[in-house]
C-alpha cells in the first residue's frame, strides 16, 4: 500500500486542487483530507457522509457554581488567564472558565480548596467516513479554537489505512495541511512519498525550504511541482534548482489557468474539465509514477 501526501509550506498554493485531480487520475484510491483546521476538499468532491464520530481529546475545566465559594485561588494560579470573574448585583463574585483560553493543565482543579472544579473530556470536533464519486473518503472538522489537530490528523490517517486494507486499495491520497507544524508532521510521518506544491514567489521559496527540511528529517521522498509557474518563470527556475539541490524530485509545472476557478464553482476537479491546466496535472501524475515504485 502506498500513501501519497500532498503538502505545501504555506496556504493558498493550490494544494487541494491538485489533490482532487490526482484522486481522479488514480481512479481507485482512498482519499483523506488531513487539513482538519480548514478542510475544503469536500467542496470539490461533495462526499456523502456514511459515518460520523465525535473527536474527544484533552480536558476542559468547568466550575460548579453551586459549590464555588468565590475564593479566587483558581484565578490566581491560572497562568493562561482562563478564569473569568464578574460581580453580581448582590456583590457576590462569580468565577467561570473561558473554554477558548483554557489549556486543560488542571492546576485550578488541583488547587481548588472546595474541589468545585470538574475536568471532563473535551469534544474537539468530528471526523467522518464518506463516499465520493472517486471512492471512500475520510475527513474531519476541528472545533472552533480546539486543540490537538495533530491527534485528529492521526485519527483520519489511521481510518483511511484501515479502509484501504479492508477493501484492498493500493493507494491512499492525502490532502495535508500547510506549514511545518504538528498537523503536518502527523500527516507525513510514515508516508511513502510527499508532493510539495509551491508557487513562484519569495515566500513560496522560503516555505519550500522549510518543508523540504522537514521531509529530509523524516527521510521521506519528496517531489516538487510549481503551481502558476508562468507568472514568474525566472523564479520558477530558481526554485526548481534549489529544490533539486535539496534532494527533491522536480515532477512538473502547472500553468496559471482561469479554468481552475470554474472547476471549483462546478464542484469538479481540474482534470475533469478540458483545459490546459488539466494537461499539466496529467503530466505531473505521469512523472510521479507512484504506482510503479
Amino acid at each position: 500500500m502506498k500513501e501519497l501526501v500532498i503538502i505545501s509550506g504555506k496556504g493558498g498554493t493550490g494544494k487541494t486542487s491538485v489533490t482532487a485531480s490526482l484522486a481522479v487520475l488514480a481512479k481507485r484510491s482512498v482519499i483523506s483530507d488531513c487539513d482538519v483546521d480548514a478542510a475544503d476538499l469536500h467542496l470539490v468532491l461533495t462526499p456523502q457522509i456514511k459515518k460520523e464520530h465525535e473527536f474527544i481529546s484533552g480536558h476542559e475545566a468547568v466550575i460548579r457554581q453551586n459549590d464555588c465559594i468565590g475564593c479566587g485561588i483558581c484565578k490566581d494560579v491560572c497562568r493562561f488567564n482562563a478564569i473569568k470573574c464578574k460581580q453580581t448585583f448582590q456583590g457576590e463574585l462569580l468565577f467561570s472558565v473561558d473554554p477558548i483560553t483554557c489549556e486543560g493543565c488542571k492546576v485550578c482543579v488541583e488547587m481548588c480548596p472546595e474541589k468545585a472544579i470538574d475536568f471532563p473530556d473535551c469534544n474537539c470536533g468530528k471526523w467522518f467516513v464518506s463516499e465520493t464519486r472517486l471512492g471512500p473518503m475520510v475527513h474531519a472538522r476541528l472545533g472552533v479554537a480546539a486543540e490537538n489537530s495533530g491527534k485528529l490528523v492521526s485519527t483520519v490517517r489511521r481510518e483511511a489505512r484501515l479502509i484501504a486494507e479492508k477493501e484492498n486499495y493500493e493507494l491512499i491520497i492525502v490532502d495535508g495541511p500547510p506549514g511545518i507544524g504538528c498537523p503536518v508532521i502527523a500527516s507525513v510521518t510514515g508516508a511513502s512519498q510527499v508532493l510539495v506544491v509551491t508557487e513562484p514567489t519569495v515566500s513560496g521559496e522560503h516555505d519550500l525550504e522549510r518543508i523540504l527540511a522537514l521531509t529530509r528529517h523524516f527521510q521521506i521522498p519528496a517531489a516538487v511541482c510549481v503551481n502558476k509557474w508562468d507568472i514568474n518563470p525566472e523564479m520558477t527556475a530558481h526554485i526548481e534548482e534549489k529544490a533539486s539541490n535539496l534532494g527533491a524530485q522536480i515532477v512538473g509545472r502547472i500553468r496559471y489557468d482561469n479554468a481552475v476557478t470554474q472547476a471549483q464553482i462546478q464542484q469538479k476537479a481540474v482534470v475533469e474539465m478540458e483545459t490546459a491546466g488539466a494537461d499539466d496535472i496529467r503530466q505531473l501524475w505521469h512523472n510521479l509514477k507512484i504506482k510503479e515504485e
